[in-house]
């Protein structure tokens, strides 16, 4: 891709997350400089793409924030922090150092609802937009281990449909919301391009992997039980059985957001399992 004109410098936390990763490298690729915001930049730069910069920083800590935001011009924020990712309290402290520092826009993956740190970046006066993806095709990882071992997929309500999205639309969208003018006061829906039956999802793993697959329902409480002994709490479950029970519409109804923003059409599922099939082979 050719450099822009006027190359900024962006700051991204959460960015060895699963879409923090995707907003840095498609920054580096339209030319703009990445600081990455960690509690540990050395283990973190063993996962982030050459010429990202990672900064220390812990955004349940906004004191020692300054020194990443010196020179900043854009602000990718999570709403989650902590060692148990609970919501952010400390939007305020965050948006009063990103307007001190000269921080022009901020952009923030919405992590499901209303959150404290987001409802602040709202209020704050400046060029913010609101990343709100649907399913990530990433979800799909989930089955890794039992499509590797036992070529089988179990999963409630087998009907559901998804309008899931590749971690990398939603990286590039927040790319340009971060360095391009006309994104400020948007909240952008991202979808993929298509959508997708579970069993429309499995014949795609299939055809990347090169092997059959077998579909399973399970009950509700079946999948509760698994996902328990898994190690997910409660409320997680609930969430997961409700959404997938009965999705709402912005879930299984395509948008073109990536296109209107990026220039570029959206990322299908069957691209997804292509570029991830190693992790579903034995």
């Amino acid at each position: 891709m050719t450099n822009p004109t006027h190359p900024q410098k962006i700051l991204v936390t959460g960015a060895t997350g699963t879409v923090g990763r995707h907003v840095v490298a498609e920054l580096l690729d339209r030319g703009h400089t990445v600081r990455a915001l960690t509690r540990d930049p050395g283990r973190a730069r063993a996962s982030l793409p050459a010429g990202a910069e990672a900064v220390r920083g812990d955004l349940t800590d906004p004191a020692g924030l300054a020194p990443a935001l010196e020179g900043v011009t854009g602000l990718h924020l999570i709403t989650f922090g902590g060692e148990y990712m609970a919501p952010l309290e400390t939007g305020p402290e965050i948006v009063a150092l990103a307007r001190e520092a000269g921080v022009r826009r901020i952009t923030v993956l919405n992590g499901g609802g209303d959150t404290p740190l987001e409802d602040a970046v709202r209020k704050s006066g400046l060029a913010w937009t609101v990343l709100m993806p649907v399913e990530f095709m990433a979800n799909a990882l989930e089955w890794a281990e039992a499509i590797r071992t036992e070529d089988q997929v179990g999963e409630p309500f087998t009907d559901r449909l998804s309008a899931m999205v590749h971690e990398a639309d939603i990286g590039a969208v927040g790319a340009v919301a971060l360095t391009e003018d006309g994104h400020g006061g948007q909240t952008y829906l991202i979808t993929g391009p298509e959508v997708l039956s579970l069993r429309d999802k499995v014949d795609a793993l299939v055809q990347a992997r090169g092997r059959d697959i077998v579909l399973t329902e399970l009950t509700p409480d079946e999948a509760a039980a698994r996902w328990r002994a898994a190690g997910l709490a409660q409320d997680l479950i609930d969430f997961l059985l409700d959404v997938y029970g009965n999705t709402p519409p912005e879930g299984r109804t395509v948008v073109d957001t990536v296109r209107r923003v990026t220039g570029r059409p959206a990322r299908t599922f069957a691209a997804w399992a292509a570029e991830h099939a190693a992790a579903f082979r034995a």
